[in-house]
């Protein structure tokens, strides 16, 4: 998280290209939204497991990031990906992201329309429901999205899982008692899938990155340069992790 806000704050000031980053987690970890309260999660079971926890700069509900290939696109205020409104830039992203899974023999849709998409009653899972220009198939969610606008510019990022039991995450999220845990998980698995249950079989993490960017060149006609990380980039990451993202007074937020 510390590195997809270096590079928002690098491509604000000119020193970065838009970029299109491609990462996944190791160990696994959960994430909150950004105004999540740090009460949904049971800290005992997170532990227990040896699982990370971070805050994102993105709203949202929480996602458990495993197994999975994450996404983030950050680009300037005044990049064509990014203009319009917030639901307009979502539907602009989404067409690269559906175009990918397009290619991967996936049988996907946009979901354009969704009442109540920040409804209290969806519980604190990310997953349980799809919000407006995500992805998903046969009406589960697929492709799990959030976007933060800041002066440098915009983040998107958003969570592909590829195999793996979604219903981990009801594991170490904290319930009043064990039957509301086991009504969120049977209401996750009923509203969310992942590729491997889509395709029927494991698609390889680089195989579907290459995916990602073939399908983002084509559809949205960008040119990649492959790069890495600047050391202003690596020096701001980890002033962040340092300032921020470790400290509970953002993580710990109620």
């Amino acid at each position: 998280m510390a590195i997809d806000e270096a590079i928002l704050v690098a491509v604000g000031s000119g020193d970065a290209l838009s970029t299109l980053r491609l990462y996944a987690w190791q160990p696994a970890c959960l994430s909150l939204g950004y105004s999540q309260n740090i009460q949904d999660v049971d800290m005992t079971r997170l532990q227990t497991r040896g699982w990370g926890l971070v805050r994102r700069m993105t709203g949202g509900r929480a996602i458990l990031h495993a197994d999975e290939l994450t996404y983030s696109v950050i680009v300037p205020n005044h990049d064509d990906l990014v203009s319009g409104s917030l639901l307009e830039s979502y539907n602009h992203i989404a067409r690269g992201l559906l175009k990918a899974l397009h290619n991967l023999g996936l049988a996907v849709e946009i979901n354009e329309h969704t009442p109540g998409m920040n409804s209290n009653a969806a519980g604190p899972v990310c997953f349980e429901v799809p919000s407006a220009y995500e992805i998903t198939t046969q009406g589960k969610k697929l492709i799990g999205s959030a976007q933060a606008r800041r002066k440098q510019g915009v983040l998107q990022h958003g969570s592909l899982p590829l195999y793996g039991d979604l219903g981990r995450i009801t594991q170490v999220l904290a319930f009043s008692e064990e039957a509301e845990r086991q009504e969120a998980l049977e209401r996750l698995l009923r509203r969310a899938t992942n590729v491997e249950s889509v395709s029927g079989r494991r698609l390889d993490w680089e195989f579907v990155a290459k995916a990602f960017v073939e399908a983002f060149e084509t559809e949205l006609d960008l040119r990649f340069e492959e790069g890495e990380l600047s050391a202003e980039e690596k020096k701001c990451a980890y002033e962040l992790v340092k300032t921020k993202y470790s400290q509970p007074e953002w993580t710990g937020r109620v």
